[in-house]
């Protein structure tokens, strides 16, 4: 863990960050934004399936991960402050399909409801985007298998230039003591979240780091892109899941597991392009 945070150190020290020579200027981004489409892509849509790699390889530590994921638009920056409004929604199931009757582990729910607002430099170009959302994040069961958290969340996102871009998020919990006093020390309080273009339009690195209040409890996520199709925003996705709190069922159970996949990407709201001039 110690070493990633110092892989991410390092990257942002050699990436000449917010260098915005070529960042979109307000009225791209606002062209953009009125004419995106309302409903999107969220988070990514995958359907992966792996293996362990911490334990033995069998029918019932073999499993397949997909994730539905989606974004509506319900206003277009008519907000006090050039914000705009929206709802989410992220459902993702972790399925032991290979196992006789092929049962499902567990399904996590994720809705909801956000702010959205550009950050400009002083050259009128973008900087960052900045969010505020509420989230309630699930797995729909009761009694001893219940799980489930809220928390209202700010993230920024921004290019550190043409090919890296980094996501900040924290959150402030609410509504889990109960159920999930321990939650914190293996989620956190925040993530950081860092893609790098290892070459345009054909491979991607994306590295998500969480850090767990309880020493060093927490999880490193690495997945590598490759563009085999036509399509630009479709993917074959490696995985690599390290640490804990991947499912709310078992967040105190450290895995560590690659799986491999089809993946629908997110294009970031095609805020974070580059213009030609």
């Amino acid at each position: 863990m110690k070493r990633c945070f110092l892989l991410i150190y390092l990257l942002f020290s050699f990436s000449n960050p917010f260098g915005y020579s070529q960042a979109l200027t307000r009225a791209q981004i606002d062209d953009t934004i009125a004419t995106i489409p309302s409903f999107s892509i969220h988070k990514n849509n995958y359907f992966i399936t792996g293996v362990p790699m911490d334990e033995k390889i069998s029918r019932e530590t073999s499993d397949v991960k997909y994730q539905i994921s989606f974004k509506q638009l319900l206003t277009r920056k008519t907000l006090p402050l050039d914000t705009y409004l929206f709802l989410t929604y992220t459902q993702t199931a972790f399925w032991t399909i290979y196992a006789k009757s092929s049962p499902f582990e567990e399904i996590n729910f994720n809705p909801g409801i956000g702010l959205g607002k550009p950050l400009y430099n002083k050259e009128d170009k973008l900087m960052a985007m900045g969010y505020l959302q509420y989230e309630h994040e699930s797995n729909g069961r009761d009694s001893i298998y219940s799980r489930s958290w809220n928390r209202l969340s700010l993230s920024f996102e921004a290019a550190l230039n043409a090919r890296t871009t980094v996501r900040i998020k924290g959150w402030f919990p609410f509504r889990y003591k109960e159920d999930n006093p321990e939650i914190l020390d293996y989620l956190g309080l925040g993530e950081i979240n860092l893609s790098y273009q290892l070459q345009p339009e054909k491979w991607i690195l994306d590295v998500r780091l969480q850090k767990g209040l309880d020493d060093w409890k927490g999880s490193v996520r690495a997945q590598i892109f490759y563009n085999l199709f036509r399509a630009s925003n479709q993917y074959l996705m490696f995985e690599w899941y390290n640490g804990y709190g991947e499912s709310l069922i078992s967040f105190k159970d450290f895995r560590s597991i690659v799986r491999i996949g089809y993946v629908i990407k997110s294009n970031n709201l095609n805020l974070f392009k580059f213009s030609s001039n």
